[in-house]
């Protein structure tokens, strides 16, 4: 109470003197202050400012990527549903028949193939793919950057090792382009601008109106008979998305039937334009297979950790130890230690975990099986890489 009768309710040092029962100087004001705040906290909210508070940051700067995507049902709708073709083959019944079967009709005589595809290091699936599509092939298109998506330098590994390709030589229109190594870019930009450049060799290799274009990554693998079924039917959609079964490391890792990304064209000049995303809502059904990081050498999963457009996934640098990537390798478990990328709690709770091991190896590429031994580490029972 001051001396003309008015109350001030400014707070003073002695009012803390008479709580903590201390003198505290100008200079210890802010600490002395502090102490008598702390001595009034009960327990149960040391325990909170002080265990829940940092395990929470702690949680968040480790796992936040983690409740993002198991969080993604509540912010993100899932797709329209695909129109899906039924697929009928047997080696046994004739292009006519199976035609017929598709609601199409057969032609005279087959379209022309062109097979075109951005190449990074996948040589070993490269050679797999075009072994399998090698029989209906008019023209294999490959184009080779000297950057990674991500900006990276890159050896031109395709043109390293051209010679064990002999077998496509006669039929190859091979390309390179340079990159534009800009830091801090999306990468997605890069991977676009690459695609735009593959467009160009295209119309090099000679594709015209009508041909067939298949549009998709290399461990994006068409099997023959549907690339067979396509060149001779008539009345196929325009662009036809197919649905390839999903692997993982190897064809040991069977993960699901959701790869869509690959699609065949009829070509269009002027309207037909390379990309990977969703172009139409037709798809046919179990059209091959998607292999990814699929690779011989422990190093080449490393380096397309580093390459590829999705390389904000490696949060960690132990995420690339080579220890870990074998070990991550053989569980059939996640090397980015991420959640499945579903639309529903149902989905992403029934994928979350290791990959189940598959003993089968019924209905791979039948190159593949056919040099079982030179590729035995993408079969069955073979998870340990070579460090290459």
């Amino acid at each position: 109470m001051m001396s003309d009768g008015y109350y001030s309710s400014k707070k003073t040092d002695d009012i803390c003197e008479d709580v903590c029962g201390e003198q505290a100087t100008r200079a210890a004001l802010g600490m002395s202050r502090l102490r008598c705040v702390l001595r009034g906290l009960d327990m149960k909210t040391y325990l909170f400012l002080f265990v829940v508070v940092p395990v929470g940051i702690c949680g968040m700067y480790l796992h936040g990527q983690k409740i993002s995507y198991f969080l993604r049902p509540l912010w993100e709708s899932p797709p329209k549903p695909f129109h899906v073709i039924p697929h009928y083959y047997h080696e046994n019944v004739s292009m006519e028949t199976l035609c017929k079967l598709h609601g199409w009709r057969i032609r005279e005589f087959p379209r022309r193939v062109y097979d075109a595809v951005l190449f990074s290091n996948e040589v070993d699936i490269l050679t797999v793919r075009w072994k399998e599509l090698y029989p209906y092939i008019t023209q294999f298109v490959l184009l080779e950057s000297n950057s990674t998506f991500t900006g990276l330098p890159k050896r031109l590994l395709f043109k390293k090792n051209r010679h064990k390709f002999k077998f496509v030589e006669s039929r190859l229109t091979y390309g390179t382009i340079g990159g534009r190594f800009r830091k801090g870019e999306n990468p997605f930009v890069e991977e676009a601008y690459q695609r735009v450049a593959l467009d160009q060799l295209l119309r090099i290799a000679g594709i015209e109106d009508d041909d067939l274009l298949i549009m998709s990554d290399v461990d994006e693998i068409p099997s023959a008979h549907t690339i067979n079924l396509l060149r001779w039917c008539d009345d196929i959609p325009p662009i036809l998305h197919l649905q390839l079964r999903n692997y993982l490391y190897s064809f040991e890792f069977f993960v699901d039937n959701e790869s869509w990304r690959a699609s065949v064209h009829r070509y269009q000049s002027g309207n037909t334009r390379y990309a990977h995303y969703r172009q139409t809502d037709y798809l046919l059904s179990d059209s091959g297979w998607h292999c990814s990081f699929c690779f011989r050498h422990i190093s080449e999963f490393i380096f397309k950790m580093k390459a590829y457009s999705h390389y904000d996934r490696v949060r960690f640098s132990h995420y690339l130890d080579p220890t870990r990537v074998q070990d991550v390798i053989c569980k059939g478990a996640d090397l980015f230690d991420m959640l499945p990328e579903e639309y529903t709690f149902k989905e992403i709770i029934g994928k979350m975990g290791p990959i189940p091991h598959s003993h089968s190896a019924v209905h791979l590429p039948a190159y593949l099986l056919n040099n079982a031994e030179k590729y035995k580490f993408l079969l069955p029972g073979n998870c340990k890489r070579e460090s290459g």
